[in-house]
């Protein structure tokens, strides 16, 4: 089971900042005890909201997780009442943001040349990317789910640079399966994963390393069926990353998974 695997938490738009600290410093305390977890083969990221990022960030300094950004505003200044820069989020302390996440896509309507102009601006502010790509349910119902996704992967990935390809992260989400109690079977995850791992092959040596992890309700008791299969190389975790107790048991199942070297190439 090489390589090395994500586990992003994305508490969305939960917590006060009170709650935002106490539960970093508690999966920070649970991670402590995670005595199988090894932070150089599962790589673990926070997302707090934006007010809470500084406060997250000084509880998780110094230790092996990374804070990480819901989103960015494509420029890196400017009249733009109400959004963030990722060179404003550089500079205190963020190391990831995420871009193209279906939320964004759907309510804020964001379209395929907007998430690849904030994925450049991350890479211009050298924060790594987090680019989520995903169907719905309408076009998996219809087959089209692997054009859908071609669509989405190619608009924001192809043609970059050798060098940002090795900053990049790509999260496969089937918008079906976020906040509604469904996910995708690992049959179905693994086999969209191996597409979107073949795509990116096809942009060259430097892309065909880059992880894709599954978002889509992940729970703990559906982990070790996901992370064994190849292709899925971790998870982007929404509310089951809003408990410690369940996030660090999801991080556990995966170093778990790791370990055994079992059911990965």
């Amino acid at each position: 089971m090489g390589g090395r695997f994500y586990i992003i938490g994305n508490w969305k738009m939960h917590t006060t900042k009170a709650e935002a600290v106490a539960l970093a410093a508690d999966v920070v305390a649970k991670l402590r005890s995670a005595v199988e977890w090894d932070p150089d083969v599962v790589r673990v990221g926070l997302a707090p909201p934006f007010p809470f990022l500084e406060a997250v960030g000084q509880v998780i300094a110094g230790k092996p997780v990374e804070l990480v950004a819901q989103d960015c505003h494509q420029e890196p200044q400017g009249a733009f009442t109400g959004w963030v820069s990722a060179r404003m989020l550089a500079s205190i302390g963020v190391r990831r943001v995420i871009v193209g996440h279906s939320e964004r896509r759907q309510y804020a309507r964001e379209d395929d040349a907007l998430v690849r102009a904030k994925l450049e601006a991350a890479l211009e502010a050298a924060l790594g990317p987090v680019v989520c790509v995903g169907e719905q349910l309408a076009d998996r119902d219809a087959g089209r789910h692997e054009q859908v996704v071609e669509r989405q992967v190619r608009a924001a990935l192809e043609g970059l640079s050798p060098g940002a390809y090795s900053q990049l992260i790509v999260a496969y989400e089937p918008v079906w399966a976020i906040g509604t109690g469904r996910t995708a079977t690992p049959e179905q995850a693994g086999s969209m994963h191996q597409f979107i791992k073949g795509l990116l092959a096809s942009f060259g040596t430097h892309a065909a390393n880059v992880p894709v992890i599954y978002g889509g309700s992940v729970k703990p008791n559906l982990i070790d069926g996901l992370v064994r299969m190849p292709g899925i190389d971790g998870a982007l975790v929404g509310g089951a990353s809003l408990e410690a107790g369940s996030f660090v048991q999801i991080i556990r199942g995966v170093a778990a998974a790791a370990a055994s070297g079992s059911g990965r190439p």
